[in-house]
């Protein structure tokens, strides 16, 4: 005689995949949260750094911009 699991059995399966299906879903939620979070300090970094230049005279932007080369000059010698 053949098995044939039970109705509960099978309910309990069916459940089962739901819980699993929503555990997935709420993980997702959680990870989009997260990069969306991080996405947005990058943003209102980035929005402070370009406020910060615009508030730069065109020297001081030059300079700047002269220190930066400097410091890409030193890490290409040391790295």
């Amino acid at each position: 005689m053949a098995f044939t699991p039970s109705k509960d059995h099978k309910r309990r399966e069916r459940e089962q995949k739901k819980l699993d299906k929503r555990m997935a879903r709420d993980a997702a939620k959680a990870e989009k949260k997260v990069a969306d979070e991080a996405a947005a300090l990058v943003a209102e970094a980035e929005a402070a750094e370009k406020a910060r230049w615009d508030a730069l005279t065109p020297e001081e932007q030059e300079f700047e911009l002269l220190l930066k080369e400097e410091e890409k000059e030193k890490e290409e010698k040391e790295g």
